[in-house]
């Protein structure tokens, strides 16, 4: 089966969420899942350590939906073209996609993410921007940290933004600002990993279970148990990381979006499900600090070589 194409999500402007990778809830196979204990069986649960960030209509156009993303094995430096002007197709299982053709997400793109946040810390300027496309895309800008690669901060939006201005806000919003966890310090800088995640191929889906585990990402609109309308979203990676079978996702989104009542089979049925892709790259601060080395004098950043690196 396949949805309904659209160019762009059909959300509020300015759309923006959070998105986490903890632990790994267990889950039960399938059916109705109770999901005991909040803290730490359910993703972005309301209460205990895993915060939940859910959406209201009427909040200034942001929407904080933690997700649960971005698991120990992070995919590795891909160094890619970056002046396509669009988002290549991603493969398809069919093959219907031509996989030969180069993403737009790029390496530099979380340099320039470094950059800010860095600068930001040490109370610089902010660079000059960058070279890379500044087309517009919904994006996100994840922060880990340290060897198990735990989650630090993660904030996007599924609104298109320009990339030059949309990562600069995104790095700081996502460092500072994700309530989930306190602003990064400068003592963090050297076990962070930061990724990029830009997403494509939205698609109104015709039913709950029309997308696959490993290949699109989901966002799912629903009434909850107080007729209040809520949202909540998971990246593509997740559901294949977790382990997860679609009815398995599907009631973790239900739960991280703040549904408690009994979940069932014709209350799964209501759901509008929104199918989408991503393109990401990850890199380290090491990497990052290898690709300027030129900037850097005796370990520290400096101000003018960064203007220079862009000029």
């Amino acid at each position: 089966r396949m949805g309904k194409r659209r160019c762009v999500p059909p959300l509020e402007p300015k759309l923006a969420a959070g998105c986490c990778g903890v632990k790994k809830p267990k889950l039960s196979g399938s059916g109705t899942h109770s999901h005991g204990n909040p803290a730490t069986t359910v993703p972005g649960s309301s209460s205990g350590p895993l915060q939940n960030h859910q959406h209201t209509d009427g909040n200034n156009g942001r929407e904080n939906v933690s997700d649960l993303t971005l698991g120990p094995g992070n995919s590795p430096i891909t160094r890619m073209n970056p002046t396509s002007g669009a988002l290549s197709p991603l493969t398809r299982p069919n093959g219907t996609a031509n996989s030969t053709k180069n993403l737009v997400v790029t390496a530099e793109m979380c340099c320039y993410c470094f950059d800010v946040l860095y600068c930001h810390l040490y109370g610089f300027p902010q660079p000059r921007l960058p070279r890379f496309t500044n087309d517009p895309y919904p994006l996100f800008v994840t922060w880990k940290t340290g060897r198990d690669k735990r989650l630090r901060g993660c904030i996007g939006t599924f609104s298109a933004m320009n990339l030059h201005s949309g990562l600069r806000e995104y790095t700081l919003t996502s460092a500072l600002k994700d309530s989930r966890f306190p602003p990064l310090t400068r003592e963090e800088l050297p076990k962070l990993f930061c990724s990029v995640s830009l997403l494509t191929n939205f698609e109104d889906a015709s039913d709950y279970l029309d997308w696959e585990v490993g290949i699109h990402g989901i966002r799912i609109e629903f009434i909850n148990e107080k007729g209040v309308k809520r949202t909540a979203t998971y990246l593509p990676e997740v559901a294949k990381e977790q382990d997860w079978d679609q009815i398995q996702t599907i009631d973790s989104l239900l739960r991280k979006g703040g549904f408690k009542a009994p979940i069932t089979n014709d209350f799964r049925k209501t759901i509008k499900l929104t199918r989408y892709r991503s393109e990401k790259v990850t890199i380290s601060y090491a990497e990052y600090m290898a690709s300027r080395q030129h900037c850097f004098q005796n370990g520290t950043l400096h101000a003018p070589p960064l203007y220079n690196h862009y000029s």
